[in-house]
C-alpha cells in the first residue's frame, strides 16, 4: 500500500500507516492522528492532544493517559485529505511513517495545499 502526497511536486511513500502531526496555530499545542491506508481510501484510527484549547474540544469518550487526550474518531474512510499550509505555522504538517518523519505544507512548499490520498 502506498500514500501519495500531491502538492508543488508528489511523494510516495509506501507505508499501510501513519502519523500526521501539527502544531494547533493559536494554542501551540501538538496535535497527532494515526491513519491507516485501506485499499483506495484513508482512515483516520486515533486522535490525540497534549492540552484542549480553542477550537480544540474533546469528544466526551476522550481520555487522558497522563499525557495526551486521546479518542478513536468515528468518520467514514476518505479518499482524499487536504492540508493547507498556514503563515502563522510555519513548520506545517509532519508526516512520519516507516520510522521517519517529513515535513508537509511547511513555509518550503512551493504549494499552499497539499493532498493526500491512497496512491492508484
Amino acid at each position: 500500500m502506498s500514500l501519495c502526497l500531491i502538492g508543488a511536486a508528489t511523494a510516495r511513500i509506501v507505508t499501510a500507516a501513519f502519523t500526521l502531526t501539527w502544531l494547533h496555530s493559536i494554542e501551540h499545542t501538538r496535535w497527532e492522528e494515526d491513519w491507516a491506508v485501506n485499499g483506495d481510501r484513508l482512515q483516520l484510527v486515533e486522535a490525540r492532544i497534549e492540552s484542549m484549547g480553542a477550537g480544540m474540544e474533546t469528544p466526551s469518550d476522550a481520555t487522558f493517559d497522563g499525557v495526551w487526550w486521546r479518542w478513536t474518531p468515528k468518520r467514514e474512510p476518505m479518499r482524499e485529505v487536504l492540508l493547507r499550509r498556514s503563515d502563522s505555522q510555519p513548520q506545517g504538517w509532519r508526516l512520519c511513517a516507516g520510522g521517519s518523519c517529513r515535513p508537509v505544507a511547511d513555509a518550503d512548499e512551493k504549494a499552499d495545499v497539499v493532498t493526500m490520498k491512497a496512491c492508484d
